[in-house]
């Protein structure tokens, strides 16, 4: 090999909903990277080969997803592609995308809150792999039992949560029907170890029976109220001015001219 060009070093996984990217360091000067990712059962593969970035996707070889993977991460150069030595490289860590990619955010479809039941409805985040017809698998295709869902949800204004948990696309839970209620949903594996709570979702709130003081709080009122009466006030001042004005103006109108 050559051992004086620099050797890859903190080389992480990314995974997002098995949509995997390799990293590491440094920027290579005067040579080139090239990926190989090794399965325990599986051929090794090359990747982005005589690449200057310092990324790599590797979705697309890591499609057995319970199988474990490490990546080589091989310095090189471009002259050198008929040298049949082995390369320097830096090592991964091993990764297996089904225990390890993290789950994305789910997609709330749609949301009622009607008298004292909150329904929501939500999607499966989609992952890069497809069906035999073309259609993309979701998370719930690739992890079925393993995988539930939790929402979350709150009075608005409150921070007291509760959670109900669901396998299903749908949630039904009971609230007060005279208060609104804010919420997220959040994909779990209960059997991982690590990464168990996948990204939450957008928080949203219902608007059902809201009312003036619930949207902008009592100090609002108050210092509506203030202005009110300032308002009030001074009207009432400008009035008696006025009236005053009047009443002397009338009585100068019926004195009698001097001289005449």
């Amino acid at each position: 090999g050559n051992p004086e060009l620099p050797t890859a070093v903190n080389i992480t996984w990314s995974s997002i909903n098995f949509k995997t990217i390799l990293q590491w360091q440094p920027k290579p000067s005067g040579y080139l990277y090239t990926v190989e990712i090794h399965g325990q059962t599986s051929d090794t593969k090359k990747k982005c080969i005589l690449t200057a970035e310092t990324e790599c996707d590797v979705t697309d070889v890591l499609k057995n997803v319970k199988e474990t993977y490490t990546a080589h991460v091989l310095s090189v150069m471009p002259s050198a592609m008929d040298n049949f030595e082995e390369p320097p490289f830096g090592v991964s860590e091993k990764f297996t995308p089904y225990s390890q990619t993290v789950l994305g955010k789910p997609e709330i479809k749609n949301y009622t809150q009607k008298g004292s039941e909150l329904n929501v409805v939500f999607q499966d985040p989609l992952t890069p792999y497809t069906f035999p017809n073309g259609s993309f698998k979701s998370i719930r295709d690739i992890f079925q039992h393993d995988l539930e869902y939790k929402l979350y949800y709150w009075k608005d204004q409150s921070s007291g949560k509760k959670d109900a948990t669901t396998k299903s696309h749908t949630f039904d839970v009971s609230v007060d029907s005279t208060k609104n209620y804010c919420f997220y949903v959040q994909g779990i594996i209960p059997s991982r170890r690590e990464n168990r709570n996948g990204q939450e979702s957008v928080v949203l709130c219902t608007s059902v029976g809201r009312n003036i003081l619930d949207e902008y709080g009592a100090e609002v009122f108050i210092i509506i109220a203030v202005i009110a009466i300032a308002v009030i006030t001074l009207a009432i001042v400008l009035s008696v001015i006025l009236c005053k004005r009047k009443k002397a103006k009338a009585a100068r109108e019926k004195e009698p001219l001097n001289g005449v």
